[in-house]
């Protein structure tokens, strides 16, 4: 079950009282109502619902009950007042985490295939001084982190921006992620703090403020 290493691996990265989901995407999903994806293909639909079912299951583990998560105008799911959260897909994979808010503003997974990142990408996703001597597999650990710390700022700054923003720096299973300008309310040099893993073919990552 490749599910439950993943499972395993999330719980060791998560902040104590965190609850945590998983759902297949290949699978049918209930969506409840006010929940819809107008437009979308069946694939990505199962995809969706999906992770609505992932994301329920993370906030029934912390007692908050099955409730609806809409999306909002920029399509991000509408947590339950008090709760920070994030949903990752891969593959088959959908996974979630929520937990009650206070002692962080927001929380990001994300979840990718495991191996290199198409060099094509890297003049998108690295800045020069991560360069250096960058290899695939350490460009897509990077580039995973980018995406969960993005994921874990938005909720405070809801701000979109470009994969330069950010430098990222790995010390093994750990990474800062640092504003190479101002986001408000971040400033330059503020740092996000986060772990990765490899597990079950995939890179998983976490990060929270």
């Amino acid at each position: 079950m490749p599910e439950a290493a993943l499972l395993a691996a999330l719980r060791q990265m998560v902040p104590e009282g965190a609850g945590l989901g998983w759902a297949d995407a290949a699978l049918d999903h209930p969506l409840m109502p006010g929940e819809s994806l107008p437009g979308a293909v069946p694939a990505r639909l199962r995809e969706f619902a999906a992770g609505r079912t992932a994301a329920r299951m993370a906030l029934a583990a912390i007692g908050a009950g099955s409730v609806a998560l809409p999306k909002a105008a920029d399509r991000t799911p509408v947590w339950p007042a008090g709760i920070i959260g994030s949903i990752t897909h891969s593959g088959r994979h959908c996974l979630a985490v929520a937990m009650l808010a206070g002692q962080f503003r927001g929380i990001g997974i994300d979840l990718e295939e495991d191996g290199p990142l198409d060099s094509a990408l890297w003049d998108t996703i690295l800045r020069p001084e991560e360069r250096g001597e960058m290899t695939g597999a350490l460009a897509k650990r990077v580039f995973s982190a980018k995406e969960a710390a993005f994921k874990a700022q938005y909720p405070v700054s809801r701000s979109l921006f470009d994969f330069d923003v950010m430098r990222v720096d790995l010390q093994d299973t750990l990474f800062t992620a640092v504003f190479m300008q101002a986001v408000p309310p971040f400033a330059s040099g503020d740092r996000i703090a986060g772990r990765t893993a490899h597990v079950g073919g995939h890179v998983l990552t976490l990060a929270h403020v």
